[in-house]
């Protein structure tokens, strides 16, 4: 499972290892500088060339943090533009179509975020709030497109996969988890998250 985050994928966080070997096959990180997410970069990477995830459910590390720390020095939007570009090439370049799970302030930056042809992708928005589904729609004011994109917004029981889900785990009293278990969908395949 991958869940993604605003500071990238969970499953890393805070640290992940590899062995010596598949560091060097896969690249050794970027050294770009300050202002470089590396260790995602490198994650990704290692995505690409076949690399795999197993989690450990035992402490193997200690994790030193502190204030100068160079993580503090990469933007959030550089982590957001290294995700959803990683989003489009490993998920999104083999649908045609698919559903943004979250009509509010995630779901619209991710729609937003895409690109025009991943745009064009998106057949509906899925949300619980019933005051966006009577909305009906969202429409992405700042395209250059005329007419502008009116975007539907379904009840999730009424959008059809695949979903991009955008509503972070353990946010929602345990709804959101009901809610895909309720449909029986198959992760990696039906849906992906990306919160």
């Amino acid at each position: 499972m991958m869940v993604f985050t605003s500071h990238g994928p969970t499953v890393i966080m805070p640290s992940w290892c590899c062995a010596r070997d598949w560091f060097d096959q896969v690249g050794r990180f970027n050294e770009g500088g300050k202002g470089v997410p590396e260790d995602l970069l490198f994650f990704y990477e290692s995505l690409r060339k076949g690399g795999g995830v197993s989690r450990v459910d035992e402490c193997l590390l200690m994790y030193r943090y502190h204030s100068q720390a160079a993580t503090h020095s990469v933007l959030e939007d550089t982590i957001w533009y290294h995700r959803v570009t990683f989003l489009g090439e490993r998920v999104l370049s083999h649908w045609a179509s698919f559903t943004i799970w979250n009509a509010g302030k995630q779901g619209r930056k991710l729609y937003r975020s895409l690109s025009p042809a991943n745009q064009k992708k998106v057949v509906a928005f899925c949300d619980v709030d019933e005051n966006k589904i009577r909305k009906g729609f969202y429409t992405h004011e700042e395209s250059k497109e005329r007419p502008k994109p009116k975007i539907p917004v379904k009840h999730f029981k009424e959008a059809t996969p695949p979903y991009i889900i955008c509503v972070k785990l353990d946010m929602t009293g345990g709804g959101l988890e009901e809610n895909l278990c309720s449909l029986n969908l198959k992760e990696g395949q039906d849906y992906f998250h990306f919160s």
